[in-house]
């Protein structure tokens, strides 16, 4: 009996997992602090998390590609990244409600000399330290908030022949994910990832109205891709005007009141959004916002 009650309890908690809504997160291409030279260095690195993250299944990740292209269209960044100043305005319109904003700090391999020091190579059998540094922050899109901002490090260290990366495209994430400096890097990123699972819960899911029909439902996003199913029920919100910080200028997002409330009733869109009938609130905007209720 008692094995029965922990089988049906470790099968509940599987089933709550399963269902906890998806979030939605971008990566910003990273900058490169590191003075290699190295050919896109910083994208690579971002590359390398955004596959972790879709990997892991915990969110639902926008492609830094449609990420760039906003930042094209809105002006937002002649470089590609984004800032915490532009990151409320990015989260809206992507739909997000986190952005990583990152740099690679340190990137190499180094060797053991017989003198034990340590100086940088590119060819030659001697024990080989790789070492990579990511410097992170997390930016809250609703308020612009950094809700942390920490340095993740990776170390791999073998006896053999060492790798020069000189001529390495670091986009090109099959010519290098193998390789110690690879492995390094890749631990330095299973850091990252950490820190965004622990931070994820500090921010709110937000869903997003896409059209409002006439026979009382309207569409949102997301649907089963973000976890969102059929019988699920959300609080509609309309956001007031952003309030800037007088001091600093930055945005510290805007009041927000209840105005309705919405039941899922379909998947639809190959699940990329679902629909849901209107059960309270009238006047409802395809720029109001959805929230898990209370």
């Amino acid at each position: 009996m008692k094995s029965i009650t922990l089988f049906l309890a470790a099968v509940l908690l599987f089933s709550l997992a399963d269902a906890q809504l998806k979030k939605r997160v971008a990566i910003s291409a990273f900058e490169d602090k590191t003075g290699s030279g190295y050919a896109h260095l910083g994208s690579g690195v971002a590359d390398m998390l955004t596959t972790a993250l879709v990997k892991s299944g915990k969110f639902t990740v926008i492609e830094r590609q449609e990420l760039e292209k906003v930042l094209a269209e809105q002006k937002l960044g002649e470089s590609g990244l984004v800032t915490a100043e532009t990151a409320p305005k990015v989260g809206k319109l992507l739909g997000v409600e986190l952005i990583v904003v990152g740099s690679v700090s340190e990137f190499g391999t180094k060797e053991n000399k017989v003198s034990g020091g340590l100086s940088f190579i590119s060819g030659g059998i001697k024990r080989k330290t790789s070492r990579a540094v990511v410097d992170v922050r997390l930016v809250n899109t609703v308020t612009g908030e950094i809700v942390a901002a920490e340095s993740k490090e990776g170390e791999e260290s073998t006896t053999g022949i060492s790798f020069d990366y000189s001529g390495v495209d670091f986009n090109n994430m099959d010519s290098w994910d193998d390789t110690d400096i690879g492995k390094a890097c890749r631990k330095a990123v299973d850091g990252v990832i950490e820190l965004i699972t622990d931070n994820m819960g500090k921010i709110p899911f937000t869903g997003k109205i896409l059209k409002m029909n006439s026979d009382g439902t309207l569409l949102m996003k997301p649907g089963s891709e973000g976890n969102v199913k059929v019988g699920m029920e959300f609080d509609v919100f309309r956001v007031g005007e952003p309030i800037k910080d007088p001091d600093t200028g930055l945005d510290l997002g805007a009041e927000e009141t209840k105005i309705g409330h919405v039941k899922v009733i379909e998947d639809a869109l190959k699940g990329k959004a679902a629909k849901a009938k209107i059960t309270e609130g009238k006047d409802i905007q395809s720029t109001d916002i959805l929230r898990e209720p209370n």
